[in-house]
């Protein structure tokens, strides 16, 4: 499932070629994806200017001129792209394989500067969902999350306070979207290596008896940032179906360290350890024995 660089990606690729854009037409070509689609949904959209392109933890915001919002979750296998042309950076080109067939939503648009176009949100297993609604309070979707890992409300102080006694391991804790925005299974055990901290640990064990942030837990919290910001910057990662707006796959999956490797030598320097493989709450956990420690 897309996480954050995914989706921060898709955003930035979207945006300059639909602000200030108007909605002409929408076309559904089915009633529902995860969900029904808004009753109403193309008439409300229908002479629309789009204000603004936004992102929430893992959710993209579309800001329109009459108040409404779309937001819109990717699920496993949602992608938005033009039908006409790709998009100004990063520099990729449309990989051929997306079927009509899974083009669910069009938008006909028009833009003051690159005219007319169509924007196709397609979604071949349609775990993805597009909801309407006129203030963001209001979503059940974002109501809860903790702060985006990339803003100044995200600290090690903050985490401190939100892991302080308890017992759930840290890539648990780092996954509650509560506690911060947009982490998936992905970047937490990125982050984990980078920081040198075992992902089976308490959280509270990175938390002094005052409360404070240990020397771990700053350096986890500047792992997380650090490695949100090198997936972005190349476009996320692409395991199975992430398309960037273009049609495009993400390439930091080439930059794994310990994602998906098991039983290949660690990257730390003279470490010597081996990438292991354990299961947590049913999900897959790579890490490094050796260098990854309790803090």
């Amino acid at each position: 499932m897309p996480e954050l660089p995914e989706v921060e990606t898709v955003r930035r690729g979207l945006e300059p070629w639909l602000v200030d854009a108007r909605i002409d037409a929408v076309r559904l070509n089915r009633p529902n994806l995860r969900f029904p689609f808004p009753e109403g949904l193309a008439a409300a959209l229908e002479g629309q200017t789009i204000v603004s392109v936004g992102r929430r933890a893992k959710y993209l915001l579309i800001q329109l001129s009459g108040g409404k919002i779309v937001l819109s979750h990717l699920g496993m296998t949602g992608s938005w792209r033009f039908a006409e042309h790709g998009i100004d950076k990063p520099p990729r080109y449309y990989e051929p394989g997306t079927e009509p067939k899974h083009d669910h939503m069009v938008w006909e648009i028009s833009h003051p500067k690159h005219g007319a176009s169509h924007l196709i949100y397609a979604d071949p297993r349609r775990f993805g969902f597009i909801d309407l609604m006129d203030d963001l309070e209001d979503s059940p979707y974002l109501q809860g999350l903790g702060p985006e890992p990339l803003g100044n409300d995200f600290h090690s102080a903050g985490m401190a306070e939100a892991f302080a006694g308890k017992k759930a391991p840290i890539k648990a804790a780092l996954l509650d979207q509560r506690v911060v925005a947009g982490l998936g299974n992905i970047y937490v055990a990125e982050a984990l290596h980078r920081a040198h901290i075992l992902p089976t640990v308490h959280a509270g064990t990175l938390v002094t008896k005052t409360g404070r942030p240990k020397k771990a837990l700053e350096d986890l919290s500047h792992s997380v940032r650090q490695v949100l910001i090198e997936a972005i910057e190349v476009g996320g990662s692409t395991l199975r179906d992430f398309r960037n707006a273009e049609g495009g796959s993400g390439y930091f999956q080439h930059n794994f360290a310990v994602y998906d490797r098991e039983g290949d030598p660690c990257p730390t320097p003279l470490c010597g350890g081996i990438v292991t493989r354990i299961v947590q709450s049913g999900r897959s956990t790579f890490f490094c024995p050796v260098c990854q420690k309790a803090p």
